[in-house]
């Protein structure tokens, strides 16, 4: 009986799956950023074995090849020590990409529990000292409370992520909250407080896996958000230093130099913009695919 209906779990679980990859894969925009978004992991992981001249991502110099424009030794050209252009970016991939998810995987469970905890708890004073810190928070510019953070602290990529988490958790707090306050005179976690589910079963058994959809279409929106915001932070020298390859140091490194040798700059411009481009396709994507057909999310 018990192998009986675990089996009837698994195929209604498959049965899921075929139904959400199908409204997945209709739109070619997803499917494009799928690929995209799989092509920048796998040049991420595999950066030292991808990368034509991994030493250029080290104290290396080659003024014998400074400056070279992009040619068939070097695809995207040199920089004014002589370091391969591609080989920077492939490990300035790798650099914000790990930014981002260790910004997501430190926000998301603070901002998410906050926000459960003050939905759960609307009308109390629980709620009220939980928001009303989000607002403050909120009341800021991102941009500039990450900026302000970092000029405080040591220019490096831990205080970088550290200004990120900082000012990003507020975010998943408010999405959270407005979710658990639709969600908290539903029939389903009436039946669970009735039934004596404790708090903890009714947050997180109940509550939590019907704000799964809004929480991973955020994360996959601000994966793209994050590395665009490390990127800035590294541009004005607050974020990753030298010689660490990062995007952002590569663009205001390059930008000396135009329009004469542009290429510095504009193929690490090119590379955000992809990986922005990419994640947010995926985002779309997933947000599509828990859209109720003739309704709302």
């Amino acid at each position: 009986m018990e192998e009986s209906i675990n089996t009837q779990f698994a195929i209604k679980k498959f049965d899921n799956f075929k139904r959400n990859w199908y409204k997945f894969s209709r739109s070619p925009l997803s499917i494009i950023g799928l690929i995209m978004v799989i092509s920048v992991i796998f040049i991420a992981i595999f950066a030292p074995y991808l990368s034509p001249y991994p030493e250029s991502a080290g104290n290396y110099i080659n003024f014998l090849e400074a400056s070279q424009p992009p040619g068939l030794s070097h695809l995207f050209g040199t920089d004014v020590f002589g370091r391969d252009i591609l080989s920077r970016i492939f490990y300035g991939v790798r650099v914000s990409l790990s930014m981002a998810l260790m910004v997501i995987v430190i926000v998301v469970p603070v901002g998410g529990i906050l926000g459960l905890i003050a939905g759960y708890y609307r009308g109390t004073w629980i709620e009220n000292l939980i928001m009303r810190i989000v607002d403050v928070f909120l009341a800021i510019p991102p941009l500039i409370l990450a900026l302000a953070i970092c000029s405080v602290l040591s220019p490096n990529l831990f205080n970088a992520m550290l200004a990120v988490c900082l000012m990003w958790w507020p975010w998943y707090t408010r999405l959270v909250y407005g979710n658990v306050s639709s969600l908290r005179g539903e029939f389903f976690v009436q039946a669970a407080e009735i039934s004596g589910a404790g708090t903890f079963h009714i947050l997180f058994r109940e509550i939590l896996p019907n704000c799964l959809s809004v929480i991973l279409t955020k994360m996959t929106l601000d994966i793209g958000i994050v590395i665009l915001l490390g990127s800035s932070l590294s541009f004005v020298g607050l974020g990753t230093q030298p010689p660490t390859p990062d995007l952002g140091t590569m663009i205001a490194d390059g930008a000396k130099y135009l329009p004469e040798q542009w290429w510095i700059a504009v193929f690490p411009g090119i590379a955000i913009m992809l990986i922005v481009l990419a994640f947010n396709l995926l985002g779309d994507g997933i947000r599509d695919m828990f859209v109720v057909e003739g309704g709302g999310a």
